[in-house]
């Protein structure tokens, strides 16, 4: 059955870990007091401000309540008001030219050639659909949005379910088995091999210094590159 449409995650796949981790975390905290201050009356920034702080026993202090988005940063907390005030935050750091977003150079000559191959791509990531675009919409390779068909985060649901595959592939229009999806991480890859996509482990040394091989692999086929990965199989 041929491929004819790949999903691709966008962290340890597309592009390097350490991104997040290293470049737009630490910004967010340093950028938050001043974007609050600048920002926290409009209604869309207003909205997230107040949740954090009803969630807080009411906090009626903008500096305390950035000091706990700061603190949820650091923990690396999950939170849905967090998410969005990074996302605007990073949306001005973007536009800013504060930063671009790492893409590694094999994944940015693969996906033009693909997308040139007739295979429609789509982003699977558990940032949001517009912390998607505005990575690769600012990318160390320029503005890739273009070559994109579709975008999915969790709204579909975990990562590690199949049936957020089924939801994806539905939505896609494919069967499951002419989608590839891309991923660094081999529990993704299992619930989308369970929902019957195709898969490859993209297992790069930056990310991940020691080979996921043999059983670390769980079977999936694994490639160190996109220039490795066969899309016409």
């Amino acid at each position: 059955m041929p491929i004819r449409a790949i999903l691709t995650d966008i962290e340890g796949t597309t592009s390097s870990i350490s991104f997040v981790k290293d470049v737009l975390f630490p910004y967010a905290r340093r950028a938050l007091p001043r974007f609050v201050a600048a920002r926290g009356k409009e209604p869309a920034v207003r909205k997230w401000l107040d949740a954090v702080a009803t969630e807080n026993g009411g906090m009626c202090d903008d500096a305390m309540i950035v000091e706990v988005l700061q603190g949820w940063i650091d923990e690396d907390r999950k939170h849905t008001a967090l998410k969005a005030l990074q996302g605007m935050v990073w949306a001005d750091g973007y536009r800013n030219a504060d930063f671009t977003a790492h893409i590694y150079p094999d994944a940015a000559a693969a996906l033009p050639r693909w997308r040139e191959a007739g295979l429609p791509l789509y982003v699977y990531s558990s940032g949001s659909v517009p912390a998607q675009r505005l990575f690769f919409g600012h990318s160390d390779a320029g503005d890739l949005t273009g070559l994109f068909s579709g975008w999915f985060d969790t709204e579909v649901g975990g990562k590690r379910e199949a049936a957020s595959y089924r939801r994806i592939a539905e939505a896609i229009g494919l069967p499951a088995g002419e989608i590839l999806f891309l991923s660094d991480v081999v529990e993704e890859l299992d619930a989308a091999r369970e929902a019957g996509l195709r898969t490859a482990l993209i297992d790069r040394r930056e990310d991940y210094p020691q080979p996921r091989t043999g059983d670390a692999a769980h079977g999936h086929p694994r490639h160190e590159s996109f220039a490795d990965v066969d899309a016409g199989a």
